[in-house]
């Protein structure tokens, strides 16, 4: 159950303008927090924050940005730091996949990957942790089970969500006076698979384990009342994380033909 934690609180949320972002700002909202939403769809973010504050009567901050450049992941730092020091929030949820062998990847599609998935969310992060420190915040890291079990055709994409995963433990020991929670999900009926998989294939293959993204953006915001370490689902992929890594070379060999359905 959500508590009054979190009213009036700051929360910035990226990749905030569909999915698990918009279902994580609409909890947010309803538990009385103000969210700040980052996307590169102004448009979107102006109509989620219009059903917002309508319907809650919260105030939205919205600020478009495409996290996958320096330049404007600076001016989204300097403008939060200049006139939000007082946020006690951020989910980093921003980021995309590519389903395809490294050999036909362009490198363009690649660089930005790495942009949006990984140095985005430790480029935020490093610049608004000490603010997050001091109003004794929460970090929300959305990575994937991708990050857990590596699987063919998603080389990149895997690369990144380890990166994430292994960040977000890392810097869960290193801060004092913030919450830092990971988020490692199986597949998630949202737009990911049209730019991840445009053939369908894939998301035909695995539609009976879908998650549902409103879902996992309520367990989000639950987690802002909680010291929760993790949110993992679905759970029996978490079990095949763990086998994974006790055994991969069984595993790879028992679901390799699972794995290469994308």
């Amino acid at each position: 159950m959500l508590t009054n934690d979190l009213k009036n609180r700051k929360i910035l949320v990226t990749g905030a303008s569909k999915g698990i972002g918009m279902f994580t700002a609409l909890h947010l909202a309803r538990a009385g927090a103000v969210p700040i939403l980052v996307a590169r769809n102004e448009e979107r973010l102006r109509i989620i924050q219009q059903y917002i504050e309508e319907a809650f009567g919260i105030q939205v901050i919205v600020y478009p940005a495409d996290l996958s450049s320096g330049k404007e992941r600076e001016n989204l730092i300097s403008y939060v730091l200049e006139n939000h020091n007082d946020l006690s929030g951020l989910v980093n949820n921003a980021g995309f996949g590519s389903f395809e062998y490294l050999t036909d990847a362009s490198w363009t599609m690649t660089d930005r990957m790495i942009q949006l998935n990984v140095t985005a969310l430790i480029h935020l992060t490093k610049e608004l942790l000490s603010t997050l420190e001091t109003n004794k915040g929460h970090i929300v890291n959305v990575a994937s089970q991708s990050g857990k079990i590596s699987t063919p055709k998603a080389a990149v994409y895997t690369a990144t969500k380890h990166a994430v995963v292994g960040f977000t433990n890392s810097l869960r020991m290193e801060v004092d006076q913030a919450t830092v929670t990971g988020v490692n999900l199986g597949p998630v009926a949202t737009e990911f698979f049209k730019q991840a998989d445009p053939s369908g294939n894939y998301q035909l293959s695995v539609e009976k384990f879908m998650l549902d993204p409103n879902e996992i953006a309520h367990k989000i915001v639950q987690s802002f009342s909680v010291n929760r370490r993790e949110i993992n689902a679905p759970q029996w992929m978490e079990v095949a994380s763990k086998m994974y890594q006790l055994n991969p070379v069984v595993m790879e060999k028992m679901f390799r033909s699972q794995f290469s359905k994308k």
